[in-house]
């Protein structure tokens, strides 16, 4: 236990996602809620713009070693959700250190704690989801999910396991790690990685790179047990799921785009490769002044909104 402690406080500091201010919330409902899950009390913010009940619910997942209120100022996902009246949802991961601040998810591979401990985080996710609908807030057509690093590698993960409450996902600098079984329905899914990103190697590879590059390299214990993808296998991994057909491609100054539109299934794949972008949100904030900054070239919270709006469940 000494040793995943000591893990994961240094994946929290080099995943650059540590703590935020609870933040303040102008013109919207702002509930921390908890639900008990395998013996423990999750945590789960609930920050609630809706002009009406059964309003759209975007779940936000902070990124290994941050927190719910991380998440909202690294996503800046309130500013849409106030424009557009929808609820934005900050759960919390698990952790062994105190404070409740350093916390990951279990996707499979990573990360540290919650894979060590076989969380099921996906159960989790599903109650939130649960009570969100049973209480009257949520609409269970418009359920859509994102997150950034480990969250959006669990973003993965829960489109493949809850394919039948998630209308469309968006991984931040997230990744696969190609052993994944085939999903059991189609996702729309708009994925953004960063050129620049030394954490989440775009060839693949372990967390950090082969190369030592990136700050994770620096940990002596790998929160990861498995190599990563190369970051267009996610893409390519939802392609499939969805039945598409060869994809086209677009460059711009901002970013490198793939787009997979004629789908059988009819739930299309967006793949951004955004520039000047490392192991950030692109349009948010830095978890840390030492972090990667983010470019504000692209806004991924504003992009994946117009996606998810698009894509109701029928």
């Amino acid at each position: 236990m000494i040793r995943s402690l000591a893990s994961l406080a240094l994946f929290a500091l080099v995943a650059c996602t540590a703590g935020a201010q609870t933040p303040t919330v102008t013109g919207g409902r702002l509930t921390d809620e908890t639900i008990q899950h395998e013996g423990r009390e999750r945590r789960f913010l609930v920050h609630d713009f809706a002009a009406g009940p059964k309003a759209p619910v975007v779940i936000v997942l902070h990124g290994g070693g941050g927190h719910p209120e991380n998440a909202v100022s690294m996503s800046q996902m309130d500013k849409v959700a106030r424009r557009e009246k929808f609820i934005a949802v900050y759960p919390g991961g698990t952790g062994g250190m105190p404070g409740g601040k350093l916390l990951t998810w279990n996707a499979n591979h990573c990360c540290a704690y919650a894979r060590e401990n076989k969380i099921d985080d996906v159960s989790f996710i599903g109650k939130v989801i649960d009570q969100l609908v049973a209480s009257g807030r949520a609409d269970p057509k418009r359920i859509y999910v994102t997150g950034m690093s480990n969250g959006g590698m669990m973003t993965h993960v829960l489109a493949q396991k809850l394919p039948d409450r998630i209308a469309a996902i968006a991984p931040i600098v997230g990744a696969v790690f190609g052993d994944e079984a085939p999903a059991k329905s189609p996702v729309p899914a708009i994925i953004f990685v960063g050129q620049d990103d030394q954490n989440v190697p775009a060839a693949g590879g372990p967390l950090g790179g082969a190369a030592k590059r990136g700050s994770l390299a620096r940990l002596r214990d790998k929160p990861e047990d498995h190599d990563v993808a190369p970051a267009i296998a996610q893409a390519e991994y939802w392609a499939r799921a969805n039945g598409c057909a060869a994809p086209v491609k677009m460059n711009e100054a901002r970013f490198e785009e793939i787009r997979w539109e004629k789908c059988t299934s009819g739930a299309p794949v967006h793949f951004y490769s955004v520039a000047n972008n490392g192991h950030a949100w692109p349009g948010g904030q830095a978890g840390r002044a030492e972090a990667d900054q983010p470019t504000q070239a692209v806004n991924a919270s504003e992009m994946m909104w117009r996606f998810f709006a698009a894509n109701a469940k029928p």
